[in-house]
């Protein structure tokens, strides 16, 4: 049965690994359903959030097959259950959002912030699951909206060892 995962890669920060770590997906017909890159607690390491629906099975294969790329240190799956995650998205808005008592109140019940204020345009965020991030972007429709962005799925796991730990166990394996 399949279930959404969320893949963590931890990478020295190379020319074209994501690409080589996005075609391991296609080749399985894995869809990403969402990826970003950043560093790591581990100065000169970096790493991918990727989040896929698919089964357990396909997931520790294609986790194994992450492992061996020459520039990947180390690749973890969980399940949403076994980390915190979160998403942020940005909102563009037509004109300025103090004419409008409604539309403050919906900023308000969501928790979002204004960013920017022009009398051309309001940018808000606002930071939580996708399906608050929908469902806001739903609500800010009839006033408007200019542009909207979300970001991929930035995640910690629930877990208590650290990457470190995992970092000296593959430094003493090589040796």
């Amino acid at each position: 049965m399949k279930q959404q995962y969320t893949i963590s890669v931890f990478t020295e920060n190379q020319i074209g690994l994501l690409n080589r770590v996005s075609i391991i997906f296609t080749r399985r017909y894995i869809n990403i359903e969402s990826i970003t890159a950043s560093e790591s607690e581990v100065s000169g390491i970096h790493r991918y959030t990727i989040v896929v629906s698919e089964e357990l099975e396909l997931i520790k294969k294609v986790v194994k097959q992450l492992e061996k790329q020459v520039d990947v240190v180390k690749a973890f799956f969980h399940s949403n259950e076994q980390v915190v995650f979160q998403e942020i998205a940005l909102y563009k808005l037509s004109g300025l959002v103090t004419r409008s008592i409604s539309l403050e109140k919906i900023i308000r019940n969501h928790h979002a912030r204004i960013l920017a204020m022009e009398p051309e345009f309001t940018i808000l965020e606002k930071t939580g699951y996708k399906e608050e991030t929908e469902e806001l972007f739903n609500e800010l429709e009839p006033f408007g909206i200019l542009e909207f962005v979300r970001s991929g799925r930035v995640a910690i796991t629930k877990p208590m060892k650290k990457f470190d730990a995992y970092l000296h166990e593959v430094e003493k394996a090589a040796q």
